[in-house]
């Protein structure tokens, strides 16, 4: 049986998407602001304020639960638990009652999602097999889009691009992100205490249950959170991972009289993670003085080129090649009315790595260290590169779906 490639979708579906839309798109122009103003403030003549005010330690007597941290890592370790709490309810949303339910409808984002992860890690790796030392460990910063910088530029260029479009980019992110998650929890995990690890499932159990049974007491689930987020943080994995378990705990679907809660936990919280949690990160984590030929010396650098092929071409080739694979060795074909420069347009478009690529970054070189300001920069340049190829593309696109509406 023949299927269609970015099929129209069903109204309720197209109100999900916009509604996703509209909240990431306000996210991704205030992650572009708050990037501007980091970059700004590290590179203005007091520069060095801004150092100051990321490596801050506000609670230095926290060092029992390893929260003797500074504010550039309060940034990454907390505040993106939020923005991954997000990400946790789209995965239940879509693997419950969105595309992902489908095995047939799934298939062709998620390959996509894959070749589009595959590629880059290779194209990264053969950058880096003799430059040495430690630069293989960022192998996994080129694979991550960065969901809410791409919709802010498709939502600028492409409003009389199709729905479908925009739906397959929203589940390649979903199924982009699940994996990144697993790579930094499988990869980027420090010396785990495997104690407090399994100790994290008792707050996570019980908010799980007062979830199941509907009740959404915060002054209880906000406790259980957090000793949740303490405990995972204490035990060495990425305390951002404990966002993405207590999400799968939601329920997606109403029971009986009782209401679905995943969409109404993501309507609160994805303004809080789009318009201050991504942000905050992004200006504690993209100011890199640019003094003393630090540019120069970045665009040398075997890794910082690694990661600007890898999100650039990498991405792009893995997309697309993916995509047209399917649509070549399947019986998926192409929607009518699509043309395969759209899907070109769109895989350019995946190649803005921003919040993710920087945290792997973080994890893999350590902030603030030379190499790490390089990823820094590499990402902020792959992230430019991919978003004006993909823009020159899709406002072509864009422009010939006006003509034929009009």
């Amino acid at each position: 049986m023949t299927r269609r490639l970015f099929p129209r979708l069903s109204q309720v579906e197209n109100r999900t998407v916009a509604e996703v839309l509209r909240a990431e798109s306000v996210g991704g122009g205030l992650l572009m602001l708050a990037a501007v103003v980091a970059m700004g403030w590290a590179n203005w003549p007091w520069g060095q304020s801004y150092e100051s005010v990321v490596g801050w330690v506000p609670w230095p007597g926290g060092r029992f639960l390893g929260l003797d941290i500074s504010v550039g890592r309060w940034a990454s370790d907390g505040l993106l638990a939020i923005f991954f709490f997000v990400v946790g309810l789209e995965l239940k949303r879509e693997f419950v009652a969105g595309d992902l339910r489908e095995p047939q409808r799934a298939a062709v984002p998620v390959v996509a999602a894959v070749g589009g992860m595959i590629v880059p890690a290779v194209v990264y790796v053969a950058f880096n097999l003799n430059t040495g030392g430690e630069a293989l460990r960022g192998w996994a910063i080129p694979m991550a889009t960065d969901i809410a910088f791409a919709l802010a530029v498709l939502a600028v260029i492409g409003s009389h691009l199709p729905t479908g479009l925009r739906a397959f980019l929203l589940t390649l992110a979903v199924v982009d992100d699940l994996l990144a998650i697993a790579v930094i929890a499988v990869f980027y995990a420090g010396n785990v205490d495997f104690a407090l690890l399994l100790s994290a499932l008792a707050p996570i159990a019980v908010f799980g249950l007062l979830v199941q049974i509907r009740r959404t007491w915060w002054w209880a689930l906000l406790p259980l959170a957090l000793a949740a987020w303490l405990l995972v943080h204490a035990s060495g994995v990425h305390a951002t991972i404990a966002g993405v378990l207590l999400a799968l705990t939601v329920p997606v679907l109403k029971r009986d009289t009782l209401p679905g809660l995943a969409d109404r936990f993501e309507h609160v919280w994805r303004p809080i993670s789009a318009a201050v949690a991504v942000p905050l990160f992004a200006l504690f984590a993209a100011g890199v003085p640019l003094r003393g030929g630090q540019l120069v010396d970045a665009m040398t650098d075997p890794v910082a080129l690694g990661v600007i092929a890898g999100l650039v071409m990498g991405k792009l080739v893995g997309v697309f090649g993916s995509t047209f694979a399917m649509a070549k060795l399947t019986r998926a074909t192409l929607d009518e009315n699509l043309s395969w420069w759209d899907v070109l347009g769109l895989a350019l478009l995946t190649g803005i790595g921003f919040t993710v690529s920087l945290l792997i970054g973080d994890l893999a070189f350590g902030a603030g260290t030379e190499r790490g300001e390089h990823v820094t920069l590499a990402v902020l340049v792959a992230s430019l590169l991919a978003a004006c190829t993909a823009s020159v593309v899709l406002r072509l696109r864009n422009a010939a779906y006006r003509r034929a509406e009009t």
